[in-house]
């Protein structure tokens, strides 16, 4: 690990502040400018690994107190963006009425990191793709931009068949992100230019032609907390996955399914993907094709069908069409016998 500058942020609204770089920062090591250190489990294991070289960090585990608070009201959820994992996990009503959120953080990771990690945190977890953490691979758009991707070539087993790009197939590593996704979250962000909400779904970016470029936030923004809306659907809810062991395993596919059912009818689905995709993803044309019919075998094989029209798959991981396919059938076939 190289060195770096350390700083501690007062308050949320200073942090942006907080993370600008003094005049001569850029000669200290002519590396990233900053980053923000919560958990450090992501940013920490980037740094010994040489793949992120910030030339400081700013610590904000002095907010945890105001910013790490979950507070449950009619409104639904708001989850303050350092709480821990596994407060969020346990917590028993996200657990009765949100389940789907307390699955896909119990099925991460492992306990220890569950307990050290951050809900911001964990949305914003970097690729796990091999070529961007070996640096001893150069051909990697993500971490030198105009580099090439080794991956399009290479062993791509674990990586995406949807959002794919010519310049990166890496796959979004992460769980959570997805229950958020189908539950229609919303991201509260403190910034330079003072505070705003956006939609989850509008935080990552596709890879496109600027992999590098992973998320939407500009330059010292601070997630403070996620906003979930109380919706009928959120309770008969669940998270599906699918992976190579059953603990400590990032997922080759999985479903994030919420439905709202009136007399065994949908009214409203929710489907979000993992393990197959470049962001955090969202199959809405999968989840009209299920209202107003029944969750049957076929209606659901259709919707996983539907779900994977628009698959790029590569050498290695064509087998995630077919896995997703049926992981998307079997969450909603299951989703379908919870109470509502």
């Amino acid at each position: 690990m190289r060195p770096f500058l350390y700083d501690r942020a007062a308050s949320a609204d200073g942090a942006p502040a907080a993370l600008a770089l003094p005049k001569d920062a850029a000669r200290i090591q002519g590396r990233l400018p900053a980053e923000y250190l919560a958990g450090g489990t992501t940013l920490l294991d980037l740094m010994k690994l040489d793949v992120m070289q910030p030339g400081r960090l700013v610590d904000i585990t002095p907010l945890e107190r105001r910013e790490g608070a979950i507070a449950v009201s009619d409104r639904g959820l708001r989850l303050g963006a350092l709480a821990k994992m596994s407060a969020a996990a346990d917590h028993p009503e996200i657990v009765r009425s949100y389940p789907v959120l307390a699955q896909s953080l119990t099925l991460a990771a492992s306990a220890q990191l569950r307990n050290m990690a951050t809900l911001g945190g964990n949305v914003l977890q970097r690729t796990r793709c091999n070529y961007f953490r070996d640096t001893a691979w150069t051909a990697c758009n993500k971490r030198s931009p105009g580099s090439g991707c080794a991956a399009q070539g290479g062993v791509n087993r674990q990586h995406a068949v949807l959002g794919t790009s010519a310049d990166c197939i890496a796959t979004y590593p992460g769980d959570f992100a997805q229950a958020l996704m189908a539950l229609d979250a919303s991201v509260e962000i403190a910034g330079a230019t003072g505070p705003r909400t956006i939609p989850f779904a509008s935080l990552h970016r596709p890879p496109g032609s600027t992999p590098d470029r992973e998320t939407t936030l500009a330059p010292g923004d601070l997630i403070t907390a996620l906003l979930v809306p109380a919706a009928p659907w959120t309770r008969r809810s669940l998270y599906l996955k699918i992976r190579d062991r059953q603990s400590y395993e990032f997922a080759l596919a999985s479903a994030a399914v919420a439905l709202d059912l009136q007399d065994g009818v949908v009214r409203q689905a929710r489907i979000a993907l993992g393990g197959v995709a470049t962001t955090p993803w969202r199959a809405r044309d999968a989840e009209a094709s299920l209202v107003g019919r029944p969750v049957t075998p076929e209606t659901a094989a259709e919707a996983g069908r539907i779900a994977f029209a628009g698959a790029q798959p590569r050498q290695h991981n064509a087998y995630k069409v077919a896995l997703g396919r049926n992981t998307v059938a079997r969450a909603l076939l299951q989703a379908a016998t919870l109470e509502g």
